[in-house]
């Protein structure tokens, strides 16, 4: 069944991407040392803002939780960003209910035309439909890693972003509904996933908006993550894919950011590349060891604060503040 995190392998695809792939620059395995000066990026910042969200409780719609939440965020945008959106939205989810919801976007020099998407959601799973105790199974998880991490990286870029303007515009977008889709047993056609993406591609917060190319984060707090180039980003937008991948082995992060195809995965970014007018690669942590393709923890209550690692963080912060040093 396609539905957003599930990996699945399409032979077409692969005939078509992996010959792309191989004209990208092979970089060797382990990662060399850094050929330019690392940017300002304050990891235990970063960590301290995947806290917070996950000190709210489980960010699952319709919660206290989740409400407090985005009143925090977007306090943080507007202590960091030069304007901010709040964009309400009502989101249909799979079971015929309707939640009240937002995707919150911090704008940096909002008059420059070339601009840069940098993206996560902020909400959490409502079940644990992973977890290895059956019991746990219907308990909201905290997503720390699957969501937060994401999260918390894009406020310590705008923080850093705050002290330095960038050189182009800077939106950061933190979708909603993005993790309550079926539970893994349950076969419920339709696009159920991503739905506060499929929201904003459709319904830019600026009327004609566009950007230059997006990049979204998720899962990126992982222990030893390692980044595999995503099939659908290697698909629409493999020129991002290289800048990105390259600026990390540049910044000495090549153990992490691998010059490898990843799974398929329908992310936030698919919908974003469906339905708005410039593409956005996804920078996932990808386990081809964990029977799912993604850390252990995804989807189970283990996925909290405990196994969020300050510096997967800060390679992967590091590397989009390099970008965007770069353009």
């Amino acid at each position: 069944m396609l539905k957003i995190k599930t990996i699945f392998i399409l032979l077409a695809m692969a005939a078509i991407l992996l010959p792309a792939c191989d004209r990208t620059k092979k970089a060797p395995k382990d990662s060399p040392q850094p050929s330019v000066a690392l940017p300002a990026f304050d990891n235990d910042s970063a960590y301290h803002f995947v806290k917070a969200q996950t000190d709210f409780g489980p960010r699952v719609l319709g919660t206290e939780a989740h409400e407090n939440c985005r009143v925090w965020l977007l306090n943080k945008l507007r202590e960091y960003c030069d304007t901010v959106y709040n964009q309400s939205f009502t989101a249909k989810t799979y079971d015929g209910k309707s939640w009240p919801c937002a995707n919150l976007i911090g704008s940096f020099a909002p008059e420059k035309t070339k601009r840069i998407v940098l993206a996560a959601h902020w909400d959490a799973r409502p079940f644990a439909d992973h977890d290895p105790n059956p019991a746990n199974r219907e308990t909201p998880i905290d997503g720390a890693n699957d969501g937060a991490s994401g999260v918390g990286v894009l406020l310590e870029i705008a923080r850093q972003l705050h002290e330095s303007q960038p050189n182009v515009g800077v939106d950061i977008v933190f979708f909603d509904a993005e993790d309550y889709g079926p539970r893994e047993s349950e076969s419920i056609p339709g696009d159920w996933w991503g739905l506060g993406a499929q929201y904003w591609a459709k319904n830019p917060h600026i009327q004609g908006y566009t950007a230059s190319y997006g990049i979204l984060l998720d899962m990126v707090g992982s222990p030893n993550a390692q980044f595999m180039q995503e099939q659908f980003s290697l698909r629409d937008a493999q020129d991002v894919v290289r800048k990105v991948w390259s600026t990390a082995y540049e910044l000495g992060h090549g153990q992490y950011f691998q010059n490898r195809p990843g799974g398929v995965i329908t992310d936030d970014h698919y919908y974003v590349n469906k339905y708005a007018p410039f593409k956005m690669i996804d920078i996932i942590h990808y386990d081809a060891a964990s029977g799912t393709g993604f850390d252990p923890v995804w989807h189970t209550l283990n996925d909290n604060i405990e196994h969020i690692d300050k510096n997967t963080l800060g390679v992967v912060g590091t590397t989009l503040l390099q970008v965007l040093k770069n353009e």
